[in-house]
């Protein structure tokens, strides 16, 4: 039997009314019936410094297919910047909802490699390096 992988999407969040910069990304992560999401406020490079991101709400699954699509209640857009799967490397929690440190292979045209979500004092960052 074929296991798929879970999968992630990079989408560009712009016009957000809660957005004083205008542009954000937003990187959602498939976990079950939602997505575990953050809000990055750059793309992180591979063997770049780790970027800040905020831990927001569960998204729909929907989301991982959608390429491009205004927002309902008038909050922007969001268009597509990466899908691709991913591999959960290490976690800190039983339960991926749960964990405050994640490391995941990501394959995507755009992030691939090594990506590690943390929870720190100041809030989560988000770093990639090479596999």
């Amino acid at each position: 039997m074929l296991v798929r992988m879970p999968r992630f999407t990079l989408l560009e969040h712009t016009g957000a009314p809660d957005d004083p910069v205008g542009r954000h990304f937003d990187l959602l992560l498939e976990d079950g019936v939602a997505c575990r999401t953050w809000r990055l406020m750059e793309i992180p490079q591979a063997g770049g410094s780790a970027v800040a991101a905020l831990e927001l709400p569960p998204h729909r699954l929907a989301w991982l297919d959608i390429r491009e699509s205004a927002i309902s209640g008038g909050r922007g857009r969001a268009r597509r910047m990466d899908a691709g799967e991913y591999e959960v490397v290490s976690i800190d929690a039983a339960e991926m909802a749960a964990a405050t440190t994640l490391v995941l292979r990501v394959t995507g045209p755009l992030l691939a490699g090594r990506l590690r979500l943390e929870q720190l004092a100041e809030g989560w960052a988000a770093s990639l390096s090479c596999v």
